[in-house]
């Protein structure tokens, strides 16, 4: 059974899911801000943000009979039979509870107990991370359906995540992140728009109206190269604006196999054979995080 949970969690999903806080953390380490204890935990927060969310991903879209025979890609634990509705409620549950007294050990290292703004203000965020989470399928007015899954993760995969982690560490905005936060929040949201691209067909009969039911299969292709080609352009803007030297352009290697899943997905007729590149974008995302926080941390080497 345990494995069932494990496989319900996607672990293939937690490397996207962490990126931002890799960012994050890169960058106040850059400017002489970094903490371990914040570090772990953060990402061990995002991390029961994104089990939350593929649990619930799970039970929403299997009780609405969006999983079935004619979806294309893994099959899910409720659609074949091996964790029940009920099981999976409780594993959400569990998992929201645990997750929340993670997120309540990081604010509480992060800010101490004097700063109660800053306490309240990210027990805010990490409530409404909680929900956003769970109402991405489940309910009957889940925002997945309705085109804005898109938003809700730019803006909690992206924005929040990288500005966040570095808020935790420096106490600081620094409006120029939102250039990397874009980076991040735009292959996030890559990777949904490719989920949703090759899942059209059974998305339409199931009456789940992404944004790629809604605008198309050619618009749904434009709208990917557009959020590549931003979190290229926006991450270039960042390096130019904090040069250094040359070494900050390393993450240009993880480009290379975004372009040549550009490639992949223009040439693309079939959307069943999308499948294998979500785990590519996903790992060429993780690769960038990676790739662009060390070089940060290379000039002062």
């Amino acid at each position: 059974m345990i494995k069932h949970y494990i496989e319900a969690a996607r672990l293939r999903t937690l490397p996207l899911s962490i990126s931002g806080i890799i960012v994050g953390s890169f960058i106040a380490a850059s400017q002489g801000y970094f903490n371990w204890l914040i570090c772990i935990l953060a990402l061990l927060t995002t991390v029961g943000f994104q089990i939350i969310s593929n649990f619930a991903n799970d039970y929403g879209d299997g009780i609405k009979g969006t999983d079935n025979n004619d979806r294309v890609g893994p099959k899910r634990a409720i659609q074949s039979g091996v964790i029940s509705p009920k099981q999976m409620l409780t594993a959400i549950k569990v998992s929201i509870a645990i997750t929340f007294i993670i997120a309540i050990l990081l604010i509480y290292i992060s800010f101490k107990k004097e700063d109660l703004l800053n306490i309240a203000i990210f027990l805010i965020l990490g409530i409404a991370s909680i929900v956003a989470a769970i109402k991405y399928t489940v309910g009957k007015k889940a925002y997945g359906y309705s085109g804005l899954g898109d938003i809700f993760v730019f803006l909690f995969f992206g924005l929040l995540s990288v500005v966040g982690s570095y808020y935790l560490y420096t106490k600081q905005l620094n409006f120029e992140l939102l250039l990397p936060a874009i980076s991040i929040g735009c292959l996030s949201v890559g990777v949904l728009n490719l989920n949703n691209m090759r899942d059209r067909d059974s998305d339409i009969a199931s009456n789940k109206n992404t944004l790629v039911v809604k605008i198309g299969e050619h618009s749904a292709k434009n709208y990917h190269y557009f959020l590549l080609v931003t979190a290229f352009i926006t991450a270039i803007i960042y390096v130019v604006l904090n040069f250094q030297n040359f070494f900050q352009f390393l993450f240009v290697i993880a480009f290379i196999p975004i372009l040549k899943h550009m490639l992949v997905v223009y040439h693309n007729k079939i959307p069943k054979l999308l499948d294998p590149e979500l785990k590519k974008l996903a790992l060429s995302t993780f690769l960038f995080a990676i790739l662009f926080g060390i070089s940060l941390l290379l000039p002062s080497i």
